[in-house]
Formats: C-alpha cells, structure tokens, sequence
C-alpha cells in the first residue's frame, strides 16, 4: 500500500502547498462537544441527512427553518407521543418536502434516539464513545435500528454532527484503489468497507491524523473534488 506521507504530498501539490492543503480541513473533532449534543439536534440531523439523499442538498437546506417547525423542533419525545393524524398532516405540509417515506423514518428514528439515550444517557454520548477504529460496526448498527441510515447517509449524518470518521465518497474510494487497496469502485460491501476500515486505521496509526483529515487529505489527492459530498469527504 501506498505511505500516507506520498498521498498528503499528492495532495499539497495540488492544492497549492501545505499550508494552502491545511485550510481545507476542518477542525479535529472533539468527543466531548459531540458528548454535549442533545438529543434533539442528533435527531435534525438525521432527518437532514435522510431527506438530502437522492435529492439537491440546496432545496433541503433552503426550506430547513419549514422543516424545524414542522418536526416541533425535532424533540424526540414529543414526537413520539405524536397521533398518527400528526405524521400524516405531515404529508400535506408545504414547509417541507414532502416524501411519505422519509416522514415515517423520522419517526422511526425519533424512536431510535430515545432507546440509545435510555441506554447511554444521550445518543451523542454514545456516539463518543464509540470509537473510530470500529466505523463499520457503527455503520452497521445505524442501518439495523434507525431508519434509512444506511450507506452513504449513515456516514453523512456521523460527518455533520462531529464524529469522527472516514466518507466513502467517489474521491476518496478511487485515492484507496490507486493506493492499491483491493475494493470495488463503491465500496458498499461489508468486506470492502472491512478493508477501508483497515486501511484508514493503518493510516491513523502511521500519521497520528484524525479519521476525518485522513478522509478529507485522501480525495483531495485524486478526482475532481467536486459536489456536496466532496466538502463532507
């Protein structure tokens, strides 16, 4: 496999030097912030982050305050003593997109939030103390018991609230496959993310570099860099 230290030099070249290379990244994520964030701010942003997938971010983001106040604020135990005429006036309601089946996963996961804070405290301390080495099995565990977080979404909604963790975004698969690491042109599969798993670990180790440099590092070395999930690589 390909040293980190040759991918990072790839990618300084390209974008301008070190320190032009270094601008690009975002802060290292910090446990205990996302320890601190409440619950219901966990639940908006899987909501977000389901209703973006598949569809223009700009739309979603441009009637985000509309979907606030529909949600009642995303509070997770008032939307679960929510009637079902609630969720289905949801279904006529202009102030958000309106997708039947995005609408029930935010109930669904409303319910998912509050069994994981019944167990942890809150759920952004669970995800805290989940650790990095194991994205996968945290992948894992989102798609079985919340609602469309699966894939791509999942890694998404982890990126948005501060974990810290890699995106299997299309830059950041090829920089693996040139690297020549052994996967498919998504990398979807359990035993293809096993291997990203693996290779990112290997890499933190080598650098000492948070999951999400080493994520954003490695598409900025390769592709075009462009679209929305580019600046969550």
């Amino acid at each position: 496999m390909t040293p980190f230290k040759t991918i990072r030099a790839r990618a300084e070249k390209r974008k301008g030097g070190p320190e032009a290379l270094q601008s690009l990244l975002p802060k290292r994520p910090d446990p205990k912030a996302l320890a601190r964030l409440s619950d219901d701010r966990i639940l908006a942003e899987m909501t977000r982050r389901v209703f973006s997938a598949g569809f223009a971010w700009s739309v979603i983001e441009a009637k985000w305050e509309g979907f606030e106040a529909a949600f009642l604020g995303f509070d997770p135990a008032r939307l679960s003593f929510q009637p079902d005429d609630y969720w289905e006036g949801l279904m006529r309601d202009q102030r958000i997109v309106r997708n039947g089946a995005k609408i029930v996963s935010a109930r669904e996961n409303a319910a998912f939030v509050l069994e994981v804070a019944r167990e942890h405290g809150s759920f952004g301390q669970f995800l805290a103390q989940w650790p990095p080495s194991n994205e996968v099995g945290l992948l894992d565990l989102l798609a079985k018991r919340g609602s469309r977080l699966g894939g791509n979404t999942g890694q998404m909604f982890l990126r948005f609230v501060g974990y810290d963790g890699f995106v299997t975004s299309q830059d950041v698969v090829a920089c693996l496959r040139d690297a020549g690491l052994d996967i498919g042109p998504e990398a979807k599969s359990k035993s293809d993310l096993a291997k990203v798993q693996a290779q990112f670990n290997a890499w933190a180790e080598e650098t000492g570099l948070a999951y999400v440099h080493l994520s954003r590092i490695c598409a900025m070395s390769i592709g075009e860099n462009r679209g929305s999930e580019y600046h969550a690589a």
